[in-house]
């Protein structure tokens, strides 16, 4: 074991070095842990963060995966706080490197004054770090002493797990509930082993080396219920309290797990969920669903969604209650398939041919993912059109603790309407909303209504009459407009008033919001308008940007051809306002905080 510190002190509150021995109180702690994809770190980074939703702590993890099945280099980030958590951070105050590529890629990322775990069986060189304190542990040794031989170096994860737990004075019964619930199942050979693991990391004398150890206040809202999950976890239940009982999809990366969820949920609620033969087969299907009368959900990523496009037209002109969630990642292509980006707005309210207006939305954060999905829901039966989820990878694999919702008041029962209709019903009314009979409805007038890719009129009958064409584009575009005009301005925060208002959506939410309160506390005048619903937008944004000397809209997509992210391009288009700039990036990571105040910096400077 080795220990060095390359300065004598470190900046008192501003990290989490020790200046001597004893037990430092911490507000928040950001946890970075470096290694390979098959090391388990994300394991014991959701560990972690779990614990925290149980401990009524805020978290937020980052994470990045290979998109090899190979493996490789990956790291899971861990944000710990006893007050309100908006980032994953920016850089961290421990780090625990597994190798030495692990060290030598992250230790930049260590904030000055922080705090480097490496393992010295694996890592061999270190740098001098002004301002930190580094520490070489044998993890990998420890680990295969504490099991046995022939366990080699598996396990090694719950070793730096039980350390962790150890350093920051975690609730070790509360991490033991955990891992037994998780490794329980697997057999008790592989539960000992964990506990064997966890037990030597928590009993090493790390305190001991660094001088001291670390506390995390509690959090501020002490014995509150509180639901601890992933983005994708909350699209799925979002769903099922929306009233979705029936949908199909096809695999691919970051949508997957929602299908997994959907497969195995569906069945206790009565529905079903198939796995399609392609994407095409499975918005069919979804269609299908959504024909016999019930909200029906289908979902992808980029390239699936794509694919799914000519039927969404055919959605679009049968008017046909179907949820899209699309998990964006990198593109364009298979891309970036565990990466993120914010590049599929375009293609979601534009994709299909023809005039296929349909409704798009994206949630900000873990919680709206919840309910977003149970919007969706709500808005595809209101006005009978496909709706489109926009969320991304960050948000998919993040995890976040938040306030358990009242499941008596959201939770939906959709039934199935097959009462009788009266003579003069008809299910495109031009002077009204879509209203579907389910097949088997009875008709008291005996004419019974089509549904139908063609044009068509009142009844679905098919027409090529030049007059109906253009009288049901009318309907298919005015009712999204008149949701429109229903829809509350955007959320805002920080002035209403000023110098700059940064505009953004999706998971771009809790970077933002920081980067606004920083930069009023240093006396500047700032505001943020996140936009939840793409598509339509709501009516009134033109008059909240005249109060301001600058709109930049930050994204995570390309500037294009003429300098601007596609929000931003819209935004322009509609409002021809040149004062609306953009802050693009499209390295596949989520925003930092410098990167959002840098480019806004520069856009005022261009102005």
């Amino acid at each position: 074991m080795s220990v060095s510190a390359t300065s004598e002190s470190a900046e008192t509150g501003a990290s989490p070095s020790l200046e001597s021995e004893g037990i430092t109180e911490l507000q928040n702690a950001v946890i970075r842990f470096a290694g390979n994809s098959q090391d388990g770190i994300q394991t014991i980074g959701g560990f972690l963060a779990r614990l925290a939703g149980r401990s009524a702590r805020e978290v937020m993890t980052y994470m990045t995966i290979p998109s090899t099945i190979s493996g490789g280099p990956s790291i899971f980030q861990v944000h710990l706080g006893s007050g309100e958590v908006l980032s994953a951070g920016d850089e961290a105050d421990f780090l625990v490197a597994f190798y030495q590529h692990s060290y030598d890629n992250h230790i930049d990322s260590l904030k000055k004054g922080g705090i480097c775990i490496y393992d010295s069986d694996h890592v061999e060189e270190v740098q001098e770090i002004e301002g930190a304190i580094q520490v070489g542990v044998p993890i990998t040794s420890t680990t295969v002493e504490a099991i046995g031989g022939s366990a080699r170096d598996r396990g090694k994860n719950l070793f730096v797990l039980g350390l962790v737990t150890q350093l920051f004075k975690l609730k070790k019964e509360k991490l033991v509930t955990i891992i037994e619930k998780q490794f329980g199942r697997k057999g008790e050979d592989v539960l000992r082993n964990a506990m064997l693991a966890f037990d030597a990391g928590f009993a090493y004398p790390i305190g001991d080396l660094l001088g001291g150890e670390f506390e995390l206040k509690e959090g501020v809202h002490s014995g509150e219920d509180k639901v601890t999950t992933d983005g994708n976890t909350a699209i799925t239940l979002g769903l099922l309290a929306g009233g979705v009982r029936f949908g199909a999809g096809y695999p691919i990366t970051p949508w997957s797990t929602i299908m997994e969820q959907l497969r195995m949920e569906l069945p206790k609620y009565g529905g079903l969920f198939v796995q399609a033969e392609d994407e095409l087969g499975a918005v069919a299907m979804a269609l299908g669903f959504a024909y016999s009368g019930h909200t029906a959900v289908t979902g992808s990523s980029g390239p699936g969604l794509s694919l799914k496009m000519e039927a969404l037209s055919y959605a679009t002109m049968a008017e046909l209650p179907i949820v899209v969630i699309n998990v964006q990642r990198g593109g364009p292509s298979t891309g970036l398939p565990t990466s993120v980006e914010q590049s599929d707005l375009m293609q979601a309210i534009y994709g299909s041919h023809g005039d296929s207006p349909r409704i798009v939305i994206a949630p900000k954060n873990v919680e709206d993912c919840f309910y977003t999905a149970q919007e969706a829901c709500k808005l595809a039966r209101e006005y009978s059109c496909p709706v489109i989820v926009l969320t991304d990878q960050a948000l998919a694999t993040r995890i976040e603790a938040f306030s358990q919702p009242d499941l008596d008041e959201v939770v939906i029962e959709a039934q199935l309407d097959q009462a009788p209709r009266a003579e003069d019903f008809k299910p495109y009314p031009l002077d009204g909303l879509t209203k579907h009979a389910p097949p088997g409805t009875p008709m008291e007038g005996g004419k019974y209504p089509v549904v139908t890719g063609l044009e068509h009129d009142e009844w679905g009958h098919p027409s090529g009459n030049p007059k109906m064409h253009s009288d049901m584009n009318k309907r298919r575009r005015e009712k999204l407009k008149t949701l429109g005009e229903k829809l509350p301005l955007p959320e805002m925060f920080g002035d209403d008033s000023g110098d700059v208002l940064i505009v953004g959506w999706g998971s771009t939410w809790g970077p933002i919001r920081e980067t606004v309160i920083r930069l009023r506390e240093q006396g500047r005048k700032l505001g943020l308008m996140h936009i939840r619903h793409m598509n339509p937008l709501p009516n009134g944004l033109e008059e909240v940007f005249a109060k301001f000397n600058h709109v930049v809209v930050v994204e995570m997509n390309d500037e294009g051809l003429y300098g601007n992210g596609q929000l931003a391009t819209l935004l322009r288009a509609r409002y021809c306002d040149p004062k609306i700039t953009s802050v693009c990036k499209t390295d596949g990571l989520t925003f930092k905080i410098r990167e959002i105040i840098e480019g806004v910096d520069a856009r005022v400077n261009e102005a």
